[in-house]
C-alpha cells in the first residue's frame, strides 16, 4: 500500500471515529443558573428515556448566541422565555396575554427558522419588583400600582441588563411612573438583595425566579397592569431533529408542566446558595418528580 492511500485510510478512519463520538442529541442552554439546571434536567431525562447519550453545551453565552447555535445545529434544542424570543430574538411587541404571546412565538419560529416551541415547562421568568417584606406590610403593597402611590418614594436598585433592555427600567417608569427619591442605583445582580437587606436600596428589580426569594422577607410586587412581557419558560427543538427521533417530542413532553415557579426557584437556591452541583440538583428533582425510573 503507497503512502497516499495510507495516509487516505488514517483520515477516513479518523472521520468515522469522530462521527462515532458525536451525540446523537446536544442540548444547549445560556450561560446563567437557571438555564444550565434546566439543561441538564432535560439531557439526563433525554438519556434516561431514549437510552442514548447526549452531549451539553450549557454554557451559550446570551438569548442571541444561543439562538444561533440552534439555527446552525450547534445544538439541538435549549430552554427560551415566551417575552425574550419576542423582543430580542424576533424582534416584535410583545403581547401581554401569555397563550397569545406563545402562540405568536411559535408560528413565527416554525415559519421563520424551521424550530418547534413545545408546551411551556411551568413556570415563567421575567422582570419583578422587590421590596422588603415589613415595607409591604407597614403599607399594605401589593402590586406595583400601590408602589406607585406610595408618598414616601423608593430608592430603586437595578442591574446594567435591567437598565438597558427596552422591557426593563423604561417599561416600568412608563407603566407606573414610580416615585422616585433618586435615579436608579446601579448594581450587581448579585448584590441587589444584599442592598436591600441593609437598606441601601428599599426596592429592587431582580428576576422572578431568583433563588434568594425562597430565602428572607421579600415580597414581590404583581405587575397589575401586565407592563412586562409574559416570559414562560418552554424547550425550542429543531424541526429536523424532532422528525429525526420519533420517541423524541414525547419524552420531552413530559416535562411539560412539571416545573413551577417555587421549584425553579428552589433549584436556583440549591446551587446559588447552597452551591449544590446542577447535576446533583438536577437528578434530584428528576426523582422527586417521579421522572426517574
Amino acid at each position: 500500500m503507497n503512502e497516499a492511500r495510507i495516509i487516505s485510510c488514517v483520515l477516513a478512519a479518523a472521520l468515522l471515529l469522530g462521527c462515532s463520538r458525536r451525540p446523537p442529541l446536544t442540548v444547549g442552554c445560556k450561560s446563567f443558573t437557571e438555564q444550565v439546571v434546566v439543561g441538564e434536567i432535560v439531557a439526563q431525562h433525554l438519556e434516561q428515556r431514549l437510552r442514548i447519550r447526549v452531549g451539553r453545551q450549557l454554557n451559550l453565552g446570551d438569548c442571541l448566541l444561543a439562538h444561533q447555535a440552534l439555527v446552525t445545529g450547534q445544538v439541538d434544542l435549549y430552554p427560551e422565555y415566551s417575552g425574550t424570543a419576542l423582543l430580542a430574538i424576533l424582534k416584535l411587541p410583545f403581547d401581554p396575554d401569555p397563550a397569545i404571546a406563545l402562540e405568536r412565538v411559535r408560528r413565527e419560529y416554525r415559519t421563520r427558522s424551521q424550530l418547534e416551541w413545545l408546551d411551556p415547562l411551568g413556570f415563567s421568568n421575567g422582570f419583578a419588583l422587590a421590596i422588603r417584606g415589613e415595607d409591604a406590610r407597614a403599607g399594605r403593597l401589593e402590586t406595583l400600582s400601590d408602589a406607585a402611590a406610595y408618598k414616601p418614594g423608593w430608592v430603586l436598585g437595578v442591574s446594567s441588563e435591567f437598565l438597558g433592555r427596552p422591557d426593563g427600567y423604561r417599561t416600568l417608569m412608563k407603566t407606573y411612573d414610580l416615585p422616585l427619591t433618586d435615579g436608579p442605583k446601579g448594581l450587581e445582580p448579585g448584590l441587589l438583595y444584599k442592598a436591600l437587606a441593609e437598606k441601601q436600596v428599599s426596592m429592587a428589580a431582580v428576576l422572578a425566579t431568583d433563588g434568594p426569594l425562597m430565602s428572607g422577607d421579600v415580597k414581590l410586587l404583581a405587575d397589575d397592569k401586565k407592563g412586562f412581557p409574559p416570559g414562560q419558560a418552554a424547550l425550542v427543538v429543531r424541526a429536523d431533529v424532532l422528525a429525526r427521533y420519533p420517541g423524541l417530542r414525547q419524552a420531552l413532553s413530559e416535562l411539560s408542566g412539571k416545573i413551577s415557579d417555587t421549584a425553579i426557584r428552589k433549584l436556583n437556591y440549591q446551587v446559588d446558595v447552597g452551591r449544590r452541583p446542577p447535576t446533583q440538583a438536577a437528578r434530584d428533582f428528576l426523582r422527586e418528580a417521579g421522572l426517574l425510573r
